[in-house]
């Protein structure tokens, strides 16, 4: 599992961007993703909000990602003219500070946007309020990092928007050259001329403008990345606005009407024949009626009612025709195809996610452990031990007292030496039993173990944690599975993405005297999908007709895996809270390479909540296993 970003997914907050995104836009099946930049993308039907925001703090965070939906759905989406923003995007191609050029228009478009938005939504006021002070801190910050580099341009961007949000009338920027100042000093009408912008085309002229100023100045385009275009596959769009594309309908060019004498209204019936494949035209001259209607005259006929026009429309007829009996099968009571196909669809991806409906399950059996596997396991074995002795005892009291506990205050069995009740009572309990229990914990574990290449360097030590567990289950003939998992990245293809599982012990053979080695078989192989896994693993798990059931997940990170890492920590704690509904619980065993700091910790409760468990270091695996194992059994009884 790789990391890509230091950086954890609040998965109630992602919920509630989710549910902002659709309300606010008004396109139910708008998707909210994260994504380097803020834009809106109808084609693909996401919204996305800029990762510029993971490091900051929760306030700044929260009211980063909202502002984003805001500038997006209600901004971009209603008035942001995409045609203008073509012509600007053609235009730019040409110029050699294309890449300024591109933010600038969509940090001067942003402003003007947020402007309009506060305008019409004051509760959004404050928000705002807070994503300014943020990005004023980090542009300033910048600033001074880019004069230290030597990157001009990137400087007077930092400048631009601090001169823009400036409080004071005069701002100083200490360690700025006297050429950058007189540069912004040059620009401040153009900057100061964006409050008064009515439309997009207006923030295209300033920013040609401000390009056009800067031409002659020798200056190198941008290096940073700071801002994308608001609007996703933008040539891809022929009206005016995003809102325009979603309502898009095409009316009659011409308003007239055609004046009709009722008297002298013709009517003309005429037969078309239909097509069937049994009453197929020899000469092949079938008859089909197909129009665009775009432009015409309006009639003074009558109606009960009309319709906007949609793209592709048809002129609509009554056609007569024939009909029979057929001679072939008749398919009338079945569902059709597509209904049918979509419905399995839906079923196989609600079975294990949105976001895993390209995953395929691979399983992987062991082999018979090699002579080495069987001499590491054996030092395993003698390393746990004292842990292993230790939890035997505990657990087997345990059993003890619950399976001894007398039954006390019943109607028949043995007589207590209380009998007070006899005359107090109506009907007195004076008798007792002991308990005779069944012997065993009425349980089922399964251990699914992170197989992703950040396991190098953890594996084997691991492995001792999962000895221990192996060795105290089969103690109290406890059926338990051993499971590793990975994606296989060099195999991924479009629509397929091979998840292998590595079955060490099934339910089947956990008992099996020889069986412990095989756990030696557990390798670092590429990426992790944990939602898809936990899944999987739940299915099977579910199944089982043990009352207890719990399920276990070694992991050192964050879920990873082709098109998962932007939505994989939502989708494996989706696939927890599902697998808890069923009654299984689910512990998060999180492996880390020394001291775990914050966002790890968050991390593992953004997905896991309550029930995890952090280990600094692998090699003190056995020392937190041993305690909840415990636990876990205790809980069973």
């Amino acid at each position: 599992m790789y990391r890509f970003h230091h950086n954890t997914i609040d998965t109630d907050l992602f919920r509630q961007l989710q549910d902002l995104a659709a309300v606010l836009s008004g396109i139910p099946d708008l998707k909210f993703i994260y994504r380097f930049g803020s834009y809106i993308d109808l084609v693909d039907r996401e919204v996305t909000a800029s990762r510029t925001w993971d490091t900051a703090k929760r306030e700044y965070q929260v009211a980063g990602l909202k502002t984003d939906i805001y500038l997006r759905t209600i901004g971009s989406l209603f008035y942001t003219n995409v045609q203008a923003m073509q012509q600007y995007v053609e235009t730019l191609s040409g110029l050699s500070l294309s890449k300024f050029g591109g933010q600038l228009f969509a940090l001067l478009e942003d402003i003007r946007l947020e402007e309009r938005i506060k305008q019409e939504r004051p509760g959004t006021r404050e928000e705002f309020a807070i994503r300014k002070r943020y990005l004023k801190h980090q542009f300033d910050n910048d600033r001074a990092a880019h004069v230290t580099r030597g990157l001009a341009l990137d400087e007077l961007f930092c400048l631009i928007y601090l001169r823009i949000q400036s409080d004071v009338a005069e701002p100083s920027f200490p360690r700025a050259t006297f050429k950058q100042l007189e540069q912004l000093e040059k620009l401040a009408p153009y900057l100061f001329a964006v409050f008064e912008a009515k439309n997009t085309r207006d923030i295209a002229r300033i920013s040609l403008d401000i390009l056009k100023e800067l031409s002659a100045n020798n200056y190198i385009d941008m290096l940073h990345d700071y801002f994308v275009l608001p609007i996703s596959h933008v040539d891809a769009f022929s009206k005016n606005t995003l809102f325009d594309e979603l309502t898009r309908t095409d009316p009659l060019e011409n308003d007239d009407k055609e004046e009709l004498d009722e008297d002298k209204n013709e009517y003309i019936d005429e037969t078309f024949s239909t097509w069937h494949r049994e009453n197929e035209n020899s000469n092949r001259k079938q008859t089909f009626l197909q129009f665009e209607l775009e432009v015409g005259t309006k009639t003074n006929m009558k109606g009960s009612g009309a319709r906007e026009t949609e793209d592709g429309d048809q002129a609509m007829g009554t056609i007569h025709g024939a009909s029979g009996q057929t001679k072939n099968k008749d398919y009338s009571d079945l569902e059709s195809l597509d209904k049918q196909e979509n419905k399995q669809g839906k079923r196989d991806q609600d079975k294990y996610g949105e976001e895993n409906k390209d995953a395929v399950k691979l399983i992987k059996r062991t082999v018979t452990p090699t002579e080495s596997d069987l001499s590491l396991y054996d030092k395993y074995v003698d390393d746990v031990e004292p842990y292993k002795r230790k939890l035997a005892n505990i657990l087997k009291k345990a059993l003890e007292h619950k399976q001894n506990a007398p039954r006390k205050d019943i109607m028949a069995g043995r007589l207590s030496r209380k009998l007070l009740p006899i005359f107090l009572d109506e009907k007195p309990r004076i008798f007792y039993k002991k308990n005779e229990e069944a012997k065993e914990f009425d349980a089922a574990f399964t251990l699914l173990v992170d197989c992703s290449a950040s396991m190098y360097g953890k594996m084997e030590e691991t492995k001792r944690g999962i000895v221990l567990f192996h060795e105290v289950l089969k103690a109290f003939h406890i059926p338990h599975s051993i499971i590793g998992f990975w994606e296989d990245a060099m195999e991924v293809k479009e629509h397929y993405q091979p998840n292998y599982f590595h079955v060490i012990h099934s339910f089947t053979d956990s008992f099996y005297a020889f069986n412990g080695p095989k756990i030696m078989q557990l390798e670092p192989q590429e990426d992790n999908r944990d939602g898809f896994s936990i899944r999987v693993a739940t299915e099977e798990l579910a199944a089982r007709r043990e009352k207890n059931k719990f399920l276990l997940v070694f992991s050192d990170g964050e879920p990873a895996a082709a098109n998962y890492n932007q939505n994989g920590i939502v989708d494996t704690n989706l696939a927890v809270i599902e697998a808890r509904k069923q009654g299984i619980e689910v512990i998060g065993t999180f492996l880390a390479d020394g001291e775990i700091d914050e966002l790890e910790d968050q991390l593992m409760q953004n997905i896991y909540g309550r029930e995890r468990i952090l280990v600094p270091n692998v090699a003190e695996l056995p020392n937190h296993f041993a305690p909840l194992i415990k636990k876990l059994l205790l809980k069973t009884l």
